[in-house]
């Protein structure tokens, strides 16, 4: 056997251990070893013709050593490269299949088509803007039982979401379902039937309703709906949304539920066989409710005092808190989640909401704090605007304190609350003064245009009563364009910057109005 380092065993092929580092070849010496052990050989006293051959063995084994470890370091970094290609390519199919599913829903789902609303844009264009209320972006929520439930269509929840993009605001208005209104045909009827009997108006005009009709049907149900808020509330819709049972119960569940605040226990014996047989919907404290319990909160009428004026206030609550839960970091990093949503959503909701109009929604509604969100009712302390009383053919209805169609105070204060966003933030002090021989029209056209949250802060009578068309004088050169945009649109005048008479005093208001015989008071019935 020839002299020098001799393995006890073949060597194994470097592998990578449990920290990816490369295992080195071992070599060993039973000879070596002994020689140790006896005292009798050491490498500095080895034979020469032994020391060279140790010495020339050594090159060899090191090259050895070397190819291996640089073998089994690209058979490992290519079987890692394997694995991580498996993973992105997974990672790719799952994030391709949920961005597909969700982008074929979005499309099937926000169609858009709406009126849509110019304040959207970055740099809104003043004669984009029909008229006052649309320097806000209004949207009709609309509840329905759905499919299986009894009056599938009847608009029990009527909600108007109302956002100011420019001061980042937003609040929720209630509608009662039993607001007693003008039915689009010339009638009457509670306003929650109104969509169900336009849109049943159509399919009931054919044997076999197609998809055509269909679409002609909703269409037909939402204009009327739309129509008649804006006539009753006196702010224009420009975009809706329907939403049934089974979405709303199952976008709570998707998130994982949602915390309420409840303030007063809500019992409700009728609901309680869909409640586990237990009448308690809700208890006092923070209460975390799922789809189901969410619901019977939404829908129960007899278990407070207010009956269905506490009931549109339990609906406000939840929709805020259903937006927060939606909204949460937790919810939108969560792709199965967004899924899920979309799953909701996709089936069972409709509007004519785009995807751009919705992306530029999510926009705003990021720089809105939780503070600046109002919740509004008509019938809530100290504006209670309406009552409850019973219609010509004795239903028991909801109509306005001032009277059955009377919606002057109601319109009033909605504007108000809801104020246009560009004249809120012009604020243009406004002088209205009567150029005709007709009593009392400077101050009805101003208490028409404090409904609307115009700054109006004097009404008087001109030095003349001969003017046969309304003077629109601009103060300011052009510098509050949308107030003074709108205000031609109201009165169908172009502005002057010059005031027609010296004997007029503008007492430092940014517009003056000299009404003419041309100006008619505006209807609120």
């Amino acid at each position: 056997m020839p002299d020098g380092f001799t393995p006890t065993q073949n060597p194994a092929l470097p592998t990578p251990n449990q920290h990816g580092k490369v295992t080195e070849i071992s070599f060993g010496s039973d000879r070596l070893d002994n020689s140790r052990r006896m005292g009798t050989m050491a490498s500095s006293n080895l034979a020469p013709s032994a020391a060279g051959r140790l010495n020339s063995q050594r090159p060899h084994h090191e090259a050895v050593r070397r190819s291996a470890k640089k073998h089994n370091k690209r058979k490992w970094v290519k079987r890692t490269l394997k694995v991580s290609g498996v993973m992105v390519l997974l990672v790719v199919l799952v994030g391709g299949y949920i961005f597909g599913k969700a982008w074929w829903q979005l499309h099937h789902v926000l169609k858009g088509g709406g009126t849509g609303s110019a304040v959207l844009a970055r740099d809104v264009d003043p004669t984009k803007l029909r008229g006052e209320g649309d320097g806000r972006v209004n949207i009709l929520l609309l509840g329905i039982g759905g499919p299986g439930h009894e009056g599938p269509d009847l608009t029990d929840t009527i909600l108007v979401a109302s956002i100011d993009p420019i001061q980042k605001q937003t609040a929720l208005l209630s509608i009662p379902r039993d607001l007693y209104v003008k039915t689009p045909s010339g009638g009457s009827s509670k306003i929650n039937s109104i969509y169900a009997n336009a849109k049943y108006g159509v399919l009931n005009r054919v044997s076999k309703p197609t998809a055509d009709t269909q679409a002609q049907a909703q269409k037909a149900g939402i204009d009327a709906i739309e129509n008649t808020v804006t006539q009753t509330m006196g702010i224009p819709m420009h975009y809706y949304v329907v939403v049934d049972f089974a979405a709303f119960k199952q976008a709570v569940n998707t998130v994982g539920g949602i915390d309420v605040n409840v303030t007063t226990q809500l019992y409700d014996a009728s609901v309680a066989w869909e409640n586990h047989n237990n009448p308690v919907i809700a208890a006092v404290g923070l209460d975390h409710m799922d789809g189901n319990q969410a619901l019977l909160y939404a829908r129960s009428r007899h278990g407070s005092a207010r009956g269905d004026f506490d009931r549109t206030e339990r609906q406000r609550q939840l929709i805020m808190a259903l937006k927060t839960k939606v909204l949460s970091a937790g919810t939108f990093a969560n792709p199965v989640k967004v899924s899920q949503l979309i799953d909701a959503f996709g089936n069972n909701v409709s509007t004519d909401l785009a995807i751009n109009d919705v992306m530029r929604l999510y926009d705003i509604g990021k720089g809105i704090d939780e503070s600046k969100v109002q919740s509004i009712g008509l019938a809530d302390p100290p504006n209670e605007l309406v009552t409850t009383g019973a219609s010509p053919d004795n239903q028991s209805i909801v109509l306005p304190k001032a009277g059955l169609y009377n919606y002057a105070a109601i319109q009033s204060y909605v504007r108000n609350t809801l104020k246009d966003s560009f004249l809120a933030s012009e604020n243009a002090s406004v002088v209205v003064l009567n150029g005709t021989s007709q009593a009392g029209l400077a101050t009805k056209k101003g208490d028409e245009l404090k409904s609307y949250g115009y700054n109006v802060t004097k009404v008087d009578t001109a030095p003349t009563d001969t003017y046969t068309k309304t003077v629109i004088v601009d103060m300011t050169k052009g510098t509050k364009k949308y107030t003074k945009s709108y205000l031609e649109k109201r009165f169908s005048v172009s502005a002057t910057s010059s005031l027609p008479d010296p004997n007029i005093a503008a007492e430092g208001a940014d517009f003056v109005i000299i009404l003419g015989s041309d100006a008619k008071p505006q209807s609120t019935n």
